[in-house]
């Protein structure tokens, strides 16, 4: 079995997720499979970590004007960005294990299978190019079923809850938002091509995508990124055996791309600080690991309700915890690092605050708490 440190496999996920050196802005949201977004102002700040000289502007370009991106609900349940010509492969992944939960809430409104069968089969032929908000595509698949308890069942109650079966099915993703209302289009014609694909095929490309960003990982470890147990990963892992190989990290065994063994033996993640904000995709990969984050210190990143804090990178471990809040008079960040920073850290993490001036159109100014 192969021997790594993590200094090597920190180099290498820094690398990997656009960090060290930044990258694109596609290519940062393909290194990532998704940008985690259901708070949109964490996702912009999760690209402008990866990309120099990004704007959130450039972000609801690509999603309503150029259509290269799309929001939806996908891994976790949670809503990500994805690059649009990667959407397929992340809803045939989906396709291997339905979840049936989703009954159990329309069976309250007096609506049972055959009903709820029917609903997943209208939404796709309601939905089109043209961006519907809530309120009227429930009224168009109530009418196109001929199940009026529809109505009460999809606007009185989580609209994300009851519209995820469909987002996993590729049949409905985010629209631009009209006022405040949120709209949805049907992704095959708002982003006008997809491609079917086998969905075993599809979930070996979805793991070889996955270590080659977040490994070296076990099959546990996937199964909690992707939301749905590991028993998906353990096959999977099992058919990419040939191009996997097993290592021990510092005591720690997992399995890596054996294409990916010797860049990573070559890398060191020394010298390199990154401010990352909540939910970043790289926090998430850490959760498990007292090397990358120590346990007492997990409370403080690791929140209730799924919330993950904005975290310093130091060498690719988290080294503290960081906010930001704007004013008229400019935009204040606060670090609170777990240990004394020395001066190298502190003059990388002012510059790293820095780059926000121009991101975030406003004058930034750092505060460091006492550790």
């Amino acid at each position: 079995m192969k021997s790594l440190t993590w200094d090597q496999v920190n180099a290498w996920r820094l690398a990997r997720h656009g960090l060290a050196p930044r990258v694109g802005f596609m290519e940062a949201v393909r290194r990532m499979i998704g940008v985690q977004a259901q708070v949109m102002s964490a996702a912009e700040l999760s690209l402008c970590a990866r990309v120099d000289g990004l704007h959130p502007s450039d972000v609801q370009t690509a999603l309503w004007q150029e259509r290269t991106l799309v929001k939806t609900w996908a891994m976790r349940g949670t809503l990500f960005l994805f690059v649009a010509e990667d959407l397929p492969l992340v809803v045939a992944t989906r396709q291997i294990r339905k979840a049936r939960y989703w009954v159990k809430h329309f069976e309250s409104y007096g609506i049972y299978e055959p009903q709820y069968q029917a609903l997943l089969e209208a939404i796709p032929q309601v939905l089109g190019d043209e961006p519907m908000t809530r309120e009227q595509l429930a009224v168009a698949a109530a009418e196109h079923t001929g199940i009026h308890g529809l109505l009460p069942a999809l606007t009185e109650s989580s609209w994300g809850t009851v519209l995820k079966p469909s987002a996993f099915k590729g049949d409905l993703c985010y629209g631009p938002t009209q006022s405040r209302n949120v709209t949805f289009v049907r992704p095959s014609e708002w982003l006008g091509s997809w491609r079917e694909i086998e969905p075993e095929v599809a979930a070996r490309e979805i793991i070889r995508r996955y270590l080659s960003v977040y490994g070296p990982a076990t099959a546990q470890d996937f199964g909690r990124w992707w939301g749905a147990g590991t028993r998906l990963a353990t096959k999977t892992f099992k058919e990419l055996e040939e191009e996997l190989e097993a290592v021990n990290v510092e005591g720690h065994e997992a399995f890596a791309l054996r294409s990916s063994l010797e860049p990573m033996e070559s890398l060191s993640a020394a010298g390199v600080v990154r401010l990352l904000p909540m939910f970043d995709a790289y926090t998430h990969g850490l959760i498990d690991y007292d090397q990358l984050l120590p346990a007492a210190f997990r409370p403080l990143v690791f929140r209730p309700q799924g919330w993950i804090s904005a975290v310093v990178l130091v060498d690719g471990r988290i080294g503290g915890v960081w906010e930001h809040k704007t004013r008229a008079s400019g935009t204040t960040v606060k670090v609170h690092m777990f240990t004394t920073p020395d001066a190298r850290v502190r003059d990388a993490i002012v510059a790293e605050a820095e780059r926000l001036n121009d991101f975030l159109d406003t004058r930034v100014a750092v505060e460091f708490d006492a550790a």
